[in-house]
């Protein structure tokens, strides 16, 4: 999976609003739910198998249980941007759904 772009803007009658994602909620199609602010932490090698410090998740059974032999979940980001006139906020969600196959290895020595 992927992070793209945490902010967008656009502009109206000569006034620019920009927008920000401020947090992440994923569905991971296992009936666990992660909120994230942020994209998480990069893999680095030198973690070896340690859970995400910020913004992790271990699916503790095999995709091959699930229908179509995946998990199914959604990414919900919300967005927000200040609302000029009255230093509120304007708040969206958009949700993407994803798939993701978890595959088990075992070895015997």
């Amino acid at each position: 999976m992927t992070f793209g772009s945490a902010t967008a803007s656009a502009t109206a009658g000569g006034v620019t609003a920009t927008a920000k994602v401020t947090r992440v909620r994923w569905a991971m199609g296992d009936g666990t739910t992660v909120a994230c602010h942020g994209p998480g932490t990069p893999y680095a090698k030198s973690r070896g198998k340690a859970m995400s410090p910020h913004c992790g998740h271990l699916y503790e059974r095999p995709s091959s249980e699930q229908p179509g032999g995946r998990y199914q979940g959604t990414a919900t980001a919300t967005w927000t941007a200040p609302a000029l006139s009255d230093g509120g906020q304007f708040t969206e969600t958009r949700a993407t759904g994803f798939t993701v196959g978890v595959h088990e290895v075992q070895v015997v020595n």
